[in-house]
């Protein structure tokens, strides 16, 4: 593997968590060789995990994560353990005592001493440059680290601190540079998009970056993620109404619909407040596809409130959505304030309903798409299909449209060659997740 030592990068949790560890690798290219996440039977001389510290699921798929690389580094596969990131940054005191094979621990923001660990002098390159772990014509873009919010739920603020946004010139040299790697969608990041600016700006300035962002040659899709429903900024709508190049997709999570609930969760909105930006979303963008997240079991949650969840899904029909079961994390508002309740096969049995219900609901969706011809980005091809998204499909959370492929109609084009390209298809078939389409045109 030349000279080079060879380090493997794996990353839990969010896609925010994705772009810090692409910014620590990109400070480490030209002095390791980087192993991809995928190869999980390769021997290296370094294990780099940066970890998630959110939930329970995810902290035991974390710990899960950091046991298999000591396990391989107690089989010779790997010749040091480093971790990062979320987890070790909330359990700084107890994680070492527990896992001492670990070589070294570090918080979720420690880019520099990561780095130093590694026996490579930190630069400012990490502010713009990144060693994509995506598809090379997509990646994600965080504008903003931290939250104001105080969601008793919630662990990341105590986590990642204060909101921060990071410079509009600082984000548009970071696209401009991705642009030149062959990136064609940004998806565009960050606890809460909606805050962006106003610590820096005193404004919010989501829709200006948009616009900026748009202006780049080569970025053609722009889709956010993660917007806040408490004073949402209607400017980006008509970024997402008059942009060609930001896509008719938003995603909101928005936990819940009862003012109990919402009172709880300390949300700063109630039930009429999201149900009128609903309707502002749909008319202001037709055609808009909606993604959200639902919490079940919360403090507060019974049946009727749990109803009234049930009966708002079926009322706004979103396009997409996923749902968590509370979790009571400890130094969190909800954790010191509300007694966690709710029997564990209750937040199950409730999960259940509401996921059945969305599948209906998702499904209709894309049975409505049965005919249509829509542009689609070929993210893969594997056993003579592709594997494609529309403006209406983010990577890796939502369904994909799967294509077969015909050399007649594609003028006989090399079909890998296609990967990062746009192609029209036509939809052919459905279900809850995935669509079936065929190729058009180029």
């Amino acid at each position: 593997m030349g000279g080079f030592k060879t380090l493997q990068a794996i990353t839990l949790g969010c896609s925010k968590n994705r772009v810090d560890t692409e910014h620590i690798l990109s400070m480490l290219e030209g002095q390791y060789e980087i192993v991809p996440e995928s190869d999980e039977d390769v021997t290296v001389d370094c294990i780099l995990l940066n970890t998630c510290g959110f939930i329970g699921d995810a902290k035991e798929e974390s710990v899960d994560a950091i046991l298999h690389a000591v396990e391989r580094k107690k089989a010779g596969r790997a010749g040091t353990v480093i971790v990062f990131g979320c987890l070790s940054q909330r359990y700084a005191e107890e994680l070492p005592g527990l896992i001492p094979e670990v070589d070294a621990w570090f918080g979720a923001r420690d880019f520099g001493p990561v780095v130093r660990a590694l026996g490579v002098t930190p630069s400012d390159l990490w502010l713009t440059g990144r060693h994509l772990t995506t598809p090379r014509h997509y990646a994600y873009l965080k504008i903003s680290e931290g939250c104001d919010r105080r969601c008793s739920y919630c662990a990341i603020p105590f986590i990642r601190g204060r909101h921060r946004s990071v410079p509009m010139e600082q984000l548009v040299g970071e696209a401009r540079l991705l642009a030149l790697k062959g990136v064609r969608e940004l998806i565009v990041i960050a606890q809460d998009t909606t805050f962006y600016g106003l610590d820096l700006y005193h404004r919010r300035a989501l829709a200006e970056l948009l616009q900026r962002l748009s202006e780049i040659d080569g970025i053609e899709w722009i889709r956010v993620h993660y917007s806040y429903p408490d004073d949402f900024p209607e400017d980006v709508l008509v970024q997402m109404a008059e942009n060609p190049k930001v896509c008719r997709y938003m995603d909101i999570p928005l936990q819940h619909i009862s003012d109990k609930v919402l009172s709880n969760m300390r949300r700063n909105v109630d039930g009429a407040g999201i149900r009128r930006l609903i309707r502002t979303m749909r008319e202001k963008v037709p055609g808009v596809v909606l993604r959200t997240t639902m919490i079940t079991g919360h403090p507060g949650e019974g049946e009727t409130e749990f109803r009234e969840l049930l009966d708002f899904v079926e009322e706004a029909r979103f396009e997409r959505l996923g749902a968590f079961r509370y979790s009571e994390e400890e130094g969190t508002y909800g954790a010191s304030h509300f007694s966690d309740e709710i029997p564990e096969e209750i937040k199950q049995e409730r999960w259940n309903i509401l996921m059945e219900t969305q599948s209906r609901i998702s499904r209709e969706f894309n049975m409505s798409r049965v005919g249509s011809e829509v542009k689609v980005i070929v993210d893969d091809f594997s056993d003579g299909v592709f594997v494609c998204r529309s403006e209406f499909e983010s990577p890796e959370v939502d369904g994909e449209i799967l294509v077969k492929y015909d050399p007649d109609v594609l003028d006989g084009v090399e079909p890998y060659s296609l990967v990062g390209e746009f192609i029209v298809v036509h939809i052919t078939g459905a279900d809850e997740y995935d669509l079936i389409a065929e190729p058009v045109s180029l």
